[in-house]
């Protein structure tokens, strides 16, 4: 099955592009939580996590 595999994608023209692209998009995502994490406002955060114990959200 492996082997299928291997000649399978072997055929593919720029096969070696689509996990860079992976990296690149993981990379992103997260270099962008990471900024919003730092620049959020901190009542935003504590009002959200605030949110679960309200009663009167019902």
């Amino acid at each position: 099955m492996m082997k299928f595999v291997k000649e399978h994608l072997q055929t593919i023209d720029g096969v070696a592009t689509y996990p860079m692209i992976s990296l690149l998009i993981f990379f992103v995502f997260f270099a962008l939580l990471f900024w919003w994490v730092f620049t959020a406002s901190k009542a935003h955060i504590k009002e959200m996590g605030e949110l679960p114990l309200d009663k009167d959200n019902h």
